[in-house]
């Protein structure tokens, strides 16, 4: 059974810095489209950013360019999420999620992706 097991949320103060790390078990990251999502209370569960497992092409959403990098070690099957210059406005569940390459029409849609972590706080306060 494929899971994730999501760390690294946290408290830390506007402007500070995280890194999510998700390591996936029973799954090929080479075969697979990784997403980081994140639902905050009262809104939708959005795409933050996504790395494709075979070849390594990354995309972001336009809220946190310039400040999240996605990178990916298949050889740990861990995707990681390194989060710089946080603001409120990031505070948010955070869940990393998978699906086939194959399989993936749109990687922006949230309810293409059949695997999910279960989430790690991240809360951006002072």
């Amino acid at each position: 059974q494929v899971q994730f097991v999501e760390s690294g949320g946290g408290l830390v103060q506007p402007g500070g810095s995280l890194r999510l790390s998700c390591t996936a078990s029973e799954l090929t990251l080479d075969y697979y489209m990784i997403g980081w999502f994140r639902q905050a209370p009262g809104r939708e569960r959005e795409g933050v950013s996504y790395i494709s497992g075979s070849e390594g092409s990354t995309d972001y959403a336009d809220s946190v360019k310039g400040r999240f990098t996605i990178s990916r070690d298949n050889a740990k099957n861990t995707v990681y999420l390194q989060m710089n210059s946080l603001n409120a406005e990031d505070t948010a569940v955070y869940y990393c999620a998978a699906q086939n390459l194959l399989l993936l029409r749109n990687r922006y849609d949230v309810s293409e992706y059949d695997y999910w972590g279960q989430g790690t706080q991240v809360t951006v306060s002072s």
